[in-house]
């Protein structure tokens, strides 16, 4: 169903991008989310307004705590607030703490049914086992069906046929005629079927496939993962069918070369050129003449004077070029896009402008496509619409559309054919459709493929959680996230994959890093600590919620939070600090201690080690918690083989537990599990390695046996629970093999 703005502002001014901008900095989700769900009385017109827009059944289920607000909903309620000028709020009663109570905490009970794990298992981790069970998603190898998607990030078409990239199921799905409603793909590449999602590296497979282009016979993707692009001469005619064509797949990786192609990210050609994104080589590979053999090397290659850092869209008539860059190299690194005025025909032809999104020149790269008639489509923090190519970097938009959020990010992108704009918007793991092109700036899709309706996100349906960090007792699981800002609770140990939790709380922020001893669970993250003195599982609100200082301390940048019988810890990225309180803070009381460890990221204690990781610090340091108000200095772990045998790649997480210790080692997407804690300490490489077939291979997948961006994990004396991220939000169960 289409919707419109609230009536109140209707009847106001014309609505602008800064008035969305204004409303939210005014009044920001967590204040809003309270007024929707009655925790702050809702000023004098509100309800009459936003039930106009949402309808008075979806206000009442709001109010009654048994649904989630949703994004877009948020926003409409702060432009509601601002046209009634409403007064400044904050969420949160005070309360039962001194720091005030469960600040903007809702609780929603799920319907779930599942059977419990007896924990009962023995023995020791092996190389190379598989998982047993997987949540954050149906199950291994399974997608749900043709559509169900999973975090889609490319699109393209032919004119006739639609192509989408479902990146995450390790699949392209493929329309023979362009839908006009949420109709199912009647072919599927790089699967036998369209149930399955293993990840393959033959010709009939794919890892991590990120975008899909079409000159209008051919079919390219970026197998991202297998780092190689693969080519369909024409449009095959049954499920799986192997590619015709291989570029990159067999060149050694490392160093900037046309022969060899590093993690790809984009895609493109007119029939003649082909143009990809050689992500991690910092360049774009062009083939003047479209590639006819194996490994064909490209004929120019673009680093736009050094500055592309990892480049990742191709937006491209043929004309002219532009490249979306995560990690530009333009003054302070940033996000932006690269744009060659005329399409390059020399090696590093130097590129004529570099733009940022015209809205959010701090947000996302901008990525889009060219329509028939000559206009550009660049998605950004909104949907921007330039009727001619721009003159320059500062060429104004004729049209941004802001009626809907896609949420930009490194899955979305645009295909126009019949007169149709079909936007990819991963985060909301659906393909949202204009019938026509849009000529106002507050036009939302007319539908959704991939859900029932735009308003429903089938990765929230699903209870699909990004970035989550998992604790256990051994009788119950909790998951937090930053990205989702919500605590997921299953009040018995799951032993189904798939499974729904029983209880989802949505916090105003935190989420990044969870604690857990006895009856007491904290969860924190930024410039928030969360703490329930009793475990949450019947609905219970956080009894401290410590906002912005504990005492003395400011809370900037927390990344780590642990408990053990003796001493409550908080890791401070910003401040290069852990802080140390003798038992559970009551906001005046100041730290005992405070540990000097730079970059600290997650945190843990089991009472005899406090463990922390350093992400790019490459390495994990360790204390022994009798020592730390003595002023002991921490032992160092730098790396597989031991202090003079390596460096560790990226760890966000390691922990001592049951007189083991692991170590999650997310740049190379494998766990590092030693019987005992002191041998790690002394050089020994790991007794088993998790998510990789040996101890030196590091190639990431979504499978069973595989681990992608792990960055979490908790072992609760039975089972090792394992929180992927970024790439992949699967949360993971590695029980012990009896020996």
């Amino acid at each position: 169903m289409q919707r419109t703005l609230p009536c109140l502002v209707l009847l106001s001014l014309p609505l602008l991008a800064g008035d969305v901008d204004d409303a939210r900095r005014k009044y920001p989700p967590e204040v809003t989310r309270a007024v929707l769900t009655g925790q702050i009385p809702a000023p004098d017109g509100f309800d009459e307004a936003i039930a106009e827009e949402l309808g008075a059944d979806r206000l009442k289920e709001l109010r009654s705590g048994d649904a989630m607000v949703e994004g877009r909903e948020n926003d409409l309620a702060a432009l509601v607030l601002l046209e009634l000028k409403a007064p400044e709020m904050k969420a949160g009663p005070g309360g039962r703490g001194p720091q005030g109570t469960s600040e903007a905490v809702t609780v929603r009970r799920v319907d779930s049914d599942y059977p419990a794990a007896s924990g009962k298992t023995s023995g020791f981790f092996r190389t190379g086992q598989p998982a047993d069970l997987m949540l954050s998603g149906l199950g291994f190898n399974e997608t749900g069906g043709p559509l169900l998607f999973n975090h889609p990030a490319g699109i393209a078409t032919d004119g006739t046929r639609l192509f989408l990239a479902d990146t995450y199921n390790n699949r392209v799905l493929v329309w023979s005629k362009l839908p006009e409603g949420n109709v199912e793909p009647d072919l599927v590449l790089g699967q036998k079927d369209f149930r399955t999602n293993a990840p393959g590296s033959g010709r009939d497979g794919l890892n991590f496939p990120i975008n899909v282009a079409s000159d209008g016979k051919r079919i390219l993707v970026a197998d991202t993962e297998n780092n190689r692009i693969l080519i369909w001469n024409e449009c095959p005619k049954e499920n799986g069918a192997p590619a015709d064509l291989v570029l990159g797949g067999d060149a050694p990786q490392g160093g900037l070369r046309k022969d060899r192609i590093q993690w790809p990210w984009g895609v493109w050609s007119d029939g003649t050129k082909v143009a990809v994104s050689n992500t991690r080589g910092g360049s774009v590979l062009v083939w003047s003449s479209f590639p006819t053999e194996d490994d064909q090397p490209a004929d120019l290659v673009l680093t736009g004077g050094g500055k592309l850092g990892t480049p990742r869209t191709i937006t491209s008539d043929g004309k002219r070029l532009i490249v979306g860059d995560h990690n530009a190299r333009v003054g302070e690194t940033q996000h932006g896009s690269f744009v060659w005025a005329t399409f390059p025909t020399e090696d590093d032809q130097p590129y004529d402008w570099f733009m940022t999104d015209p809205r959010d020149p701090r947000g996302a790269w901008l990525r889009g496509t060219f329509t028939p008639e000559g206009k550009l489509l660049l998605l950004g923090a909104d949907l921007h619409v330039w009727d001619s190519f721009p003159e320059g970097e500062r060429t104004p938009p004729d049209l941004s559309l802001h009626g809907f959020n896609f949420h930009s990010g490194d899955h979305t992108g645009i295909a126009v054919a019949g007169g149709r704009v079909y936007v990819c918007t991963g985060n909301l793991n659906m393909v949202a459709v204009y019938k026509q092109m849009p000529t106002g700036a507050n036009a939302v899709p007319d539908f959704a493929i991939g859900s029932t309706d735009l308003s429903t996100n089938t990765l929230e349906t699903h209870f699909v959680i990004s970035n989550p960090v998992p604790a256990s007792n051994g009788t119950s699981l909790f998951a937090c996230s930053d990205f989702d800002r919500k605590l997921y609770v299953w009040k018995r140990l799951p032993d189904r994959s798939g499974a729904h939790p029983d209880l989802v709380y949505t916090l105003a922020g935190g989420g990044l890093a969870i604690a857990l001893h006895g009856d007491r669970l904290a969860t924190a993250g930024r410039e928030l600590v969360y703490v329930w003195d009793k475990l949450p599982l019947e609905g219970n609100l956080p009894d401290r919620t410590f906002r912005g200082s504990i005492g003395k301390v400011k809370l900037q940048e927390v990344k780590g939070v642990a408990m053990d019988d003796r001493y409550f810890y908080v890791g401070d990225f910003a401040a290069k600090r852990i802080y140390v309180w003798e038992g559970v803070p009551d906001g005046k009381t100041d730290p005992v201690a405070e540990l000097e460890v730079e970059n600290p990221w997650r945190v843990m204690s089991d009472g005899t080690w406090l463990v922390a990781g350093t992400g790019d610090r490459q390495k994990v340091v360790v204390w022994e918690v009798a020592s730390i108000a003595k002023g002991a200095k921490p032992r160092t772990i730098s790396g597989p083989g031991g202090p003079r045998g390596g460096r560790f790649n990226w760890v966000q997480t390691a922990f001592a537990a049951k007189g083991h210790l692991f170590i999650v080692e997310c740049g190379s997407h494998r766990v590092h599990a030693w019987r005992r804690i002191e041998d790690a300490m002394e050089g020994a490489a790991a007794d088993a390695i998790l998510g990789q077939e040996d101890a030196e291979s590091i190639s990431p997948a979504i499978g069973a046996n595989r681990l992608f961006t792990p960055a979490s994990a908790w072992f609760d004396g039975s089972y090792l629970w394992v929180g992927e991220t970024k790439f992949s939000e699967r949360l993971l169960r590695f029980s012990p093999l009896p020996e």
